[in-house]
């Protein structure tokens, strides 16, 4: 887009809240950000003002951009949120490795609420943890089933009285399905677990020396030895406790180090005054100013955990819009403190002190992951002069053995990484046999059909395509896109012998020596397609009985089944059996025998 047009599109900014998308010559979206003011913050960026160098990196990129206007400024921030996720543009700051930790909830909205182990926080019902740093959320639970009857299935309670199961006969549950209490004696005990899940732990040790002590004297030892371990667990757990921090307060501590280039998230998690554990998140340093990288980081976070009561940090962001942010996600208040003395100034000290360190001892780290990644994808891209950045790839493979149960594998990697959201798994419909070209063709055809439709909001379109196979794939998977009018997506395949690159500008194969990052991403999304493929294939046998596998087996009939059944008596024997050993039932041979060996060693 030219320089006049641009600044044409910046008059017709309105005046309002919204989210804008920078993006580069091919159309990729390379930033998203919101603003209180569009007209105010877009305009910014194109000022001849001096910017720091992430900041200009990306000016020097945009060709384009739209926005997208929004009723508030929290609306905005929550629509910004969605969309980073989305698109994972490059000057971002992205919370790649968003792993959560588990919580104990209670089911408030069932007349007697149970409790289970999740981790997806909703708003329904009442949650407790994160539990992290080695505390076991499954022993926290059992102690609660234990200590206080609470039932932990999630069977569905009528006026019609069930058979009580083992947990009632285990003293672990009040078997309220069987109609053995009331609802007032089961919302008491209810009362107890919830204390006790809260950081009341003084109550529940008590009983479980009680019970252990009981145990004991009837020589039940290893019962008692069970709760002695359990009240072991318990007294860790309160030496975890920050005696001067009150009892009531769930906090989290935030930091962030950065050095320009690349940064560093810390967060320390308290509940209940407890210090569950801490939690480090390598990061690219992004385009958007400190405060609002901040905040958005903390919003991508907190998509996935529970707000606590208080976030405490001395970063500085716009706080109201975060309290607000927060309000519509809990429907609570959460504080944020930034605190000069006493104990929460220990924390964030000590958040700060664990962001630094763990930001000098991974840099090296942080640089080595970029060039297996980003710089990975950009040299891809000169080595084999592709069309463009390979920001989405997607690999495909196909796993049978002997024709039977065909599946297809796609997996995408996103700027060099495993995008596992966006994985797709297929089971071949039209071919016979074993024919993994046809099927190969099978599957890029459904995949490919899919742009240009409502569906390519959930299936983007890849920058490439990678083929795992020689000229022979090439070709085929070059057919669909001939009949479908696929042209702006590379093609390339990878053949696994000699480790050699196809594409279509050239009869001639690209080797890429094999230390280089571009041919080990390369790798890496081939034997990770491969891994899925088998993955499913294996899971789709799981699910049948093993007398119907013998049946799926080419040249397997009636009277060879009946030998090998005559021969071994069992499937269980069948399938350990060696290839000697199967030939040498009636009417099986060594051929057949081989094929059958494959076939289970495949399952």
């Amino acid at each position: 887009m030219g320089e006049s047009i641009v600044r044409e599109k910046l008059k017709l900014l309105p005046d309002c809240p919204g989210v804008y998308l920078m993006l580069d010559a091919e159309g990729t979206i390379i930033y998203v950000g919101k603003a209180r003011v569009l007209k105010n913050r877009v305009r910014q960026y194109f000022h001849s003002s001096p910017k720091p160098s992430k900041v200009q990196a990306m000016v020097d990129n945009i060709a384009d951009f739209s926005y997208i206007v929004a009723p508030t400024e929290v609306d905005a921030l929550a629509l910004e949120n969605n969309l980073i996720k989305k698109y994972k543009p490059k000057y971002n700051i992205l919370l790649k490795d968003d792993k959560t930790y588990p919580y104990i909830k209670l089911h408030t909205r069932e007349k007697f609420p149970h409790l289970s182990i999740t981790r997806k926080v909703k708003k329904d019902g009442r949650y407790f943890g994160p539990f992290m740093g080695g505390i076991s959320c499954k022993d926290i639970l059992d102690v609660a089933a234990k200590v206080y009857n609470v039932r932990i299935c999630n069977t569905a309670i009528t006026e019609n009285p069930k058979k009580p199961c083992l947990n009632y006969h285990l003293g672990r549950c009040l078997a309220p399905c069987a109609g053995y209490c009331s609802e007032a004696e089961y919302a008491e005990r209810v009362e107890k677990a919830v204390s006790f899940l809260s950081g009341g732990y003084e109550e529940a040790e008590k009983l479980l020396k009680e019970k252990m002590a009981f145990f004991a004297e009837n020589e039940e030892f290893e019962l008692a030895m069970e709760y002695r371990d359990r009240i072991g667990m318990l007294k860790k757990l309160q030496l975890k406790r920050i005696t001067s921090m009150p009892k009531d307060v769930d906090a989290d501590i935030w930091a962030l180090a950065s050095n320009g280039l690349y940064a560093v998230m810390s967060v320390l998690v308290t509940r209940k005054g407890i210090m569950q554990g801490s939690r480090n998140f390598p990061l690219e340093e992004g385009a958007g100013e400190r405060g609002e990288a901040f905040l958005s980081f903390l919003t991508q976070y907190y998509s996935n955990h529970e707000f606590p009561h208080e976030l405490i940090t001395d970063e500085l962001f716009d706080d109201g819009l975060l309290r607000e942010y927060a309000l519509g996600q809990t429907g609570r208040k959460v504080e944020i403190v930034r605190p000069k003395f006493g104990v929460k100034r220990e924390l964030c000290n000590m958040a700060a002190g664990n962001a630094k360190e763990y930001l000098e001892k991974s840099v090296s780290a942080i640089a080595h992951k970029n060039d297996m990644t980003i710089a990975a994808c950009e040299r891809l891209k000169n080595l084999l002069s592709l069309s463009r950045y390979p920001k989405r790839m997607e690999c495909y493979d196909i796993s049978d053995i002997s024709g039977v149960d065909k599946v297809g594998s796609m997996v995408v990697f996103t700027d060099g990484e495993a995008d596992k959201v966006a994985y797709r798994r297929f089971r071949i419909r039209t071919v016979e046999g074993a024919d993994d070209f046809a099927s190969l063709k099978e599957v890029l055809f459904r995949r490919l059909s899919k742009l240009g439709t409502d569906e390519e909001e959930r299936f983007p379109k890849p920058q490439l395509i990678v083929i795992d196979g020689g000229k022979g794939q090439l070709s085929a998977v070059k057919e669909i896109f001939d009949e479908l009018g696929v042209s702006e997506i590379d093609l390339i395949a990878l053949a696994k012998q000699e480790e050699e690159i196809f594409t279509l500008g050239s009869s001639e194969s690209v080797r890429i020596p094999r230390r280089d990052y571009a041919l080990r991403m390369l790798q890496r999304i081939r034997d990770e397609a491969h891994r899925f493929a088998i993955t499913y294939f294996r899971n789709l046998h799981s699910k049948k009985s093993l007398s119907s596998v013998l049946d799926e087996i080419d040249g397997v009939g009636k009277r060879k089944k009946a030998a090998l059944m005559e021969k071994f008596g069992t499937i269980d024997k069948i399938m350990r059996a060696s290839e000697r050993e199967l030939a040498e039932a009636e009417g099986i041979g060594p051929e057949l025998a081989a094929r059958i060996r494959k076939y289970f060693e495949a399952l």
